[in-house]
This record gives structure tokens, C-alpha cells and sequence, in this order.
């Protein structure tokens, strides 16, 4: 298959080209009205088709006589535990759980909120879900029970389905006690909570809404699935915003379903049988489109992994698991190839593995140095290939299409526009730019089915966010720029979102936490350069006058704060105090200067500052404090 004309036909004749994908899912009832628009002139896909996602991962597949076949591969090195679920097995547990939730009157309409780690129940909670219409919003395990309250404020689940425990490499994580303080914190309260109990020594406080999971499943009848319309919201799934408030991301059921088929089969060219491995979170989009849904659509086994790349036990975790498991294709993002890197340079760990199964690496979530790239290519044999997509798109956006054609790589490009996908690289005024010149990322309306459908009860902030700016586009916040062969080399976001080892965090958010602190009186936070995770954020912070707080003292309690009120993820390391913030003279914080200051990298002062000597003391302060020496030595 050629890549420009399979491409092209998208672009040309898209309700043609998705009326044909859509015939690869099985539909209740299948779709008249290919492409639409809703009252706001925004597309609309495969509106009056009804169908339901947890039959076409599970049901279909027993029916079809594959109900022996592995479908989930549990491997938890941080429990040393590794378990097979088969379809059958698995449609029988979630179909059991759902039937649990109708008893606990979940209805279709109704929202339930997952906070759970890496394990098998994450999965079958979210196809439960699925099976009965109810639409389910995934909260990432390591999010503290502030961030959990904002979620349940906004979606105002009628459940939560949670874990005892999560479980780190050198500590448990109580997970039912962060549950019960959110809820606390929170004016919606949920009617319920289910809680899986793993047995692993976790102190889990009773409260009067929860109920048992295991008694739950035990004690209930099989659901059948719910045929849903194919606007359904199937999830939620809450992203960073500039405002510091979570945007929940809509994602509908029917274009979804047709998008992760064709993802599978034309991107990462995954055949049926085949094992395919993300290495994510199921609270991450990647979870949701290539841990559940995707494989388990394309008939998949797909693994859940519990543990990091490194240090459970060592560096050659994910290369055990591919030649154990015999995985095919595999996801991670290029931080823990980097952790991998550091942790074993010479690549002694690999060569004790067999990893003649893998025949691609895909790579995504943060952008991905040349080094990683060159590293991974000199040690394995498998082509590691960068893609580019976001919570908002739910598949990928910019891919080498290895089961369309596999294009020549070109190192620091993410590839070429994946089908449906009409990229475009724009001035600020909103006019194309040349080939080579870095301009805003943006994709022609319509955008292809699968993708966003609006944000949770927030459409003014969906149309401002993302379609106001370029009237007729989609604004995806992030820049790049194309090369004369239209390849596609992403430069990073526009915007005061930050990307720390894959994870979406925004840096006002921690802008209003680390100003709660009582010493002090303004403050900054940056994005910079780190050799491991990407970015990291750093806090420049002007004390109160007379406040004779030491830098030490400050940083631990700001970083305690940050880690109270956000979590671990957010990675917050460094706290600088200075005099003052760079501005411009109408009071804007200069913080693309500071973040070149930070990195290293050359930058004009611009006219408008207030005061250039400004500029001096930054530097002066930065280097005092080693932080652009470390980014430069590491």
C-alpha cells in the first residue's frame, strides 16, 4: 500500500474513506450519517450508529471461538506476579462486575470515577463500565486527594472504584485513605466505593459507601452489554490547562472504536494474535487507546505491567518481559529508555535477552533526543520509531505508518501526517509558512473520528481553547515546523504546559501552590531542559520583605507542598530564590527568557523589559545554584 495516495484519499474524500473503516467494527446499528456537524458547526462521526466498546474487545471474540486466547497479561515485577487472563475469562469478570454496578443502580448516563494502580481490576473497572454505558473517568494513581477532588467535583461520579494499594519499588502507597480525603475535600460526594483489596499488608479504613469488590463480583450476575449510540461519551479523562483547572477530554464511543482499529492494523502494524505491550498508565490516554481498547479490539493480548524500566529489580525488566511474553510491538516513552541507558550503557542487559519477537518500538509522549534514538538503535535490532498525539486526538496524529508503508526515518522527526490528519504549520496571523519555519501546529476541521468531542461540561472553554484561535482548525498548542518531504519535527508547547516524563502538567497550577507559601511574595515556575524526564519544573520565587527564610528551608516545604496538593509526578526539585522576576514594563513575567537563561540557550532580551540588569541576576543566581550546570553535565 502507498502511504501519499492511502493518505491523500483521507484528506480528499473522507467520508468515503472512514464509511470503509467504519465496516472493520461490528455495529449494532450501523451508520447511515457518516459526517455530520453538531449545533456549533463542529464534525460529527458516524452519529446515528450503535454499538457498545467492551462487546467488540470481549464478547465478539468468544463468539468468534477465541475465547482460550490470552487476552491481558498481568506482569507486576514489584509483586513478582505474573498472570494470563484469556477473553473468556475476562468477559466473565467484567460482565459480573458490571452486574454489580447495576445492582448498585449505575445506569447508562451515569459516571464513575477509577483510581486504582497498575493492576488487571484497572482494566476489567474500565470495560465494567463500557459494558453498562455508564462513562468512566480514569484518575492517575499518583494524583494527591486535592487533584482527585477536583475531578469528582467536575464529573460527579456516582461510584469510585479504587485499590487498597498501589505499590512502588521501595513503599506501598494506601490508596483507599487518599480516596476517602478527596471525598472530603469535594462537594459532590459518591454514593459508593468499591474497593479491590490486594492482600498486600495496606491499612484500609471501612467507611459506610464502600463495598467489597471480590464479595461484589462473587455475589452478582453477568450484565449484558448496552448498545449506545455512537456519541456516547464512553470517558473522561482529565488533561493539564493553561487555567490550572483540569480540562476533561470527551472521547465518544463509535468513532473511537473505529480509530483504535485502524490505529492498530495501519500504524503500529499489529496483526490479530499478535502481543502488544504499552508501557503507560491507565491513567494516561495511552492506557486507554493501547493497554484496553486498541488490542483488546484488534484481538491482542496486551500487557499490564506493574513496575518501572529500571530497578524492578534492574534495567532489564522490559527486555525479560519481551522475550518471556514474546511481545511484538511495543509503546514506552523515551524517558525510560533514557532511565534504561543510564542504568546499563553498554547494553549488557539486553544481549541476555532474546528479542527476536519485537519487530517495532514505538516511542511518544515527550519528544525524543537523538541520543536515546541512536542509543536504542545501536543495541536492538527492532526500528524505534517516534510518533506524536495527544490526550485530545486519542490516537496518534503524526506517525510513520508501518502497516501502510514504513518511510524512511528521519532522526528528530516524528514522521508524516497519519491518515484523517491535514497538518499545517501557521504564522500567528493564521497563514501557512515555508517549508523548514517554525510556526503553530494546527489540523484542518474535520478532525478524523476518535478524536475529542468536547471538554466535560466546559464547550466555551473546548471552543476557546481549540478552535477560536484559527477559526476552521484545531489548535493543538504545540509548534514545530515541516521539512521540504513534509515530514513533521515537533519543537514543544507554546503554552505553560509542561511535559515531564510523558505526563501533561501545567505550570500555573504550581504557580498558585508554591505562592499559597506564606514567605512568599511572587513566583515563577519554568519548564527546563532535564536529561531524564525532559522537563522538569523549576521555582523562581521572590520572598517577603523581611522574611528570613533560608533557600533550603523554603525549597523543602514548597516542594512538600507541591507534592501535597499535585503529587510526586509533578517532579518539583528545585527552588530558587531570587530578588526579583524578569517583566515586561505592563508586568508580564518574562518566562521564555528565563527558561533560556535556565538551559543554556541563546535569547535576545527583549524591549520591552522593564529593566535589562535583570537578566544579569538570574544568571548570576542559576549558576550559583548549578542549575543550568546540571542540565549541561547530565
Amino acid at each position: 500500500m502507498n502511504y501519499n495516495d492511502f493518505y491523500n484519499k483521507s484528506i480528499q474524500y473522507p467520508e468515503e474513506f472512514w464509511a470503509e473503516q467504519a465496516n472493520t467494527i461490528k455495529w449494532y446499528t450501523k451508520p447511515e450519517v457518516i459526517l455530520s456537524q453538531d449545533e456549533n458547526g463542529y464534525p460529527l462521526w458516524y452519529k446515528d450508529g450503535e454499538l457498545n466498546m467492551c462487546y467488540l474487545a470481549l464478547d465478539k471474540h468468544v463468539e468468534d471461538g477465541f475465547g482460550d486466547q490470552v487476552a491481558i497479561i498481568y506482569d507486576s515485577p514489584v509483586t513478582q506476579t505474573v498472570k494470563k487472563y484469556t477473553f473468556a475469562q475476562v468477559k466473565t469478570e467484567v460482565a459480573k462486575l458490571a452486574g454489580g454496578m447495576q445492582s448498585l443502580s449505575l445506569k447508562q448516563g451515569d459516571t464513575a470515577i477509577i483510581y486504582m494502580p497498575m493492576i488487571p481490576q484497572a482494566a476489567f473497572a474500565m470495560l465494567a463500565c463500557a459494558r453498562i454505558g455508564v462513562t468512566h473517568s480514569v484518575v492517575f494513581g499518583g494524583f494527591a486527594p486535592h487533584e482527585l477532588a477536583i475531578r469528582i467535583d467536575d464529573c460527579k461520579p456516582r461510584l469510585i472504584i479504587t485499590a487498597s494499594s498501589g505499590i512502588e519499588i521501595d513503599r506501598l502507597i494506601t490508596y483507599k485513605p487518599l480516596v476517602d480525603e478527596a471525598i472530603a475535600l469535594a462537594s459532590h460526594r459518591p454514593k459508593k466505593v468499591i474497593v479491590f483489596n490486594r492482600k498486600l499488608g495496606a491499612r484500609v479504613p471501612f467507611k459506610k459507601y464502600d463495598v467489597d469488590y471480590d464479595a461484589l463480583v462473587y455475589g452478582s450476575e453477568e450484565a449484558a452489554c448496552v448498545p449506545v449510540n455512537t456519541l456516547h461519551p464512553l470517558y473522561i479523562l482529565y488533561t493539564s490547562g493553561t487555567t490550572g483547572k483540569p480540562k476533561g477530554v470527551v472521547r465518544d464511543t463509535g468513532g473511537y472504536a473505529v480509530a483504535l482499529r485502524f490505529s492498530m492494523q495501519h500504524i503500529y502494524n499489529v496483526k490479530e494474535d499478535d502481543v502488544f505491550w504499552a508501557a503507560s498508565d491507565v491513567g494516561w490516554v495511552v492506557g486507554h487507546s493501547f493497554i484496553v481498547y486498541g488490542p483488546l479490539l484488534n484481538r491482542n493480548a496486551t500487557v499490564i505491567f506493574e513496575g518501572k524500566p529500571i530497578k524492578t529489580p534492574d534495567a532489564s525488566t522490559f527486555w525479560r518481559i519481551i522475550d518471556e511474553h514474546k511481545v511484538n510491538a511495543m509503546f514506552t516513552a523515551p524517558t525510560a529508555i533514557r532511565a534504561i541507558k543510564k542504568e546499563d550503557p553498554d547494553g549488557d542487559f539486553i544481549k541476555q535477552y532474546d528479542l527476536s519477537s519485537l519487530k517495532t518500538q514505538f516511542l511518544a509522549g515527550e519528544r525524543c533526543d537523538l541520543a536515546t534514538l541512536e542509543w536504542y538503535s545501536q543495541h536492538i535490532k527492532a526500528p524505534a520509531i517516534d510518533h506524536w498525539w495527544q490526550t485530545e486526538s486519542g490516537w496518534p496524529m503524526i506517525a510513520n505508518m508501518m502497516g501502510v508503508e514504513a518511510l524512511a526515518v528521519k532522526p528528530g522527526s516524528v514522521g508524516k501526517a497519519v491518515c484523517g490528519y491535514n497538518i499545517k504549520i501557521f504564522s500567528e496571523e493564521g497563514s501557512e509558512v515555508a517549508a523548514n519555519e517554525q510556526g503553530y501546529v494546527v489540523i484542518e476541521l474535520p478532525l478524523p473520528p476518535g478524536t475529542l468531542l468536547d471538554l466535560w461540561n466546559d464547550n466555551p472553554r473546548f471552543q476557546a481553547g481549540y478552535l477560536a484561535q484559527f477559526p476552521g482548525y484545531y489548535f493543538s498548542g504545540d509548534g514545530g515546523y515541516k521539512d521540504e518531504d513534509d515530514y513533521i519535527f515537533i519543537t514543544g508547547r507554546v503554552d505553560d504546559v509542561i511535559n515531564v516524563a510523558g505526563h501533561r502538567l501545567s505550570t500555573s497550577e504550581m504557580e498558585e501552590i508554591v505562592s499559597s507559601h506564606q514567605s512568599v511574595a511572587e513566583c515563577a515556575v519554568i519548564g527546563i531542559n532535564d536529561a531524564l524526564k525532559g522537563q522538569i519544573p523549576l521555582a523562581l520565587v521572590v520572598i517577603k520583605l523581611n522574611d528570613e527564610i533560608e533557600n533550603y528551608q523554603l525549597e523543602q516545604e514548597v516542594i512538600k507542598l507541591v507534592r501535597q496538593q499535585i503529587g510526586a509526578v509533578a517532579s518539583l526539585r528545585n527552588v530558587v530564590i531570587v530578588e526579583r522576576l524578569p517583566k515586561t514594563r505592563s508586568g508580564k513575567i518574562l518566562r521564555k527568557l528565563m527558561r533560556s537563561i535556565a538551559d543554556g540557550d541563546a535569547f535576545q532580551i527583549p524591549s520591552t523589559i522593564d529593566d535589562e540588569a535583570i537578566v544579569a541576576e538570574i544568571e548570576t543566581v542559576l549558576s550559583k545554584h548549578e542549575i543550568g550546570t546540571y542540565n549541561k553535565q547530565h
